[in-house]
């Protein structure tokens, strides 16, 4: 169980780091937009992108919050949907998930 609970901090700091990066270009420490419109359009582009990534990355990074949550207080191995233990071969393919696969496809 402490493998997994390393695993899932490993994520998740990397996790943060990815958003420190993506909150530092969209806040446009690597400089302003480009004078050149078509410039201007492709980084207006690659905003919308970042956008889309930072708020997977906010998501991932919310289960594995929740994740850690439940293996403090033990129950990082039992389904929250059935209360049924989850399949390690799930666990170590979704360190993050908290519900079975049967749970999951309901």
């Amino acid at each position: 169980m402490s493998n997994r609970k390393s695993e899932l901090e490993t994520l998740r700091a990397d996790l943060k780091a990815r958003l420190s990066k993506y909150e530092a270009h969209q806040h446009r420490q690597g400089g302003a937009l480009e004078k050149d419109f078509e410039e201007q359009a492709v980084q207006t582009q690659n905003d919308e992108v970042v956008d889309s990534l930072e708020t997977e990355t906010r998501n991932e990074l919310a289960q594995i919050e929740h994740a850690l949550e439940r293996l403090a207080e033990g129950l990082g191995g039992e389904c929250e949907g059935c209360g049924e233990d989850i399949d390690p071969r799930r666990l170590q393919v979704l360190p993050y998930t908290t519900v079975c696969v049967k749970c999951a496809e309901d």
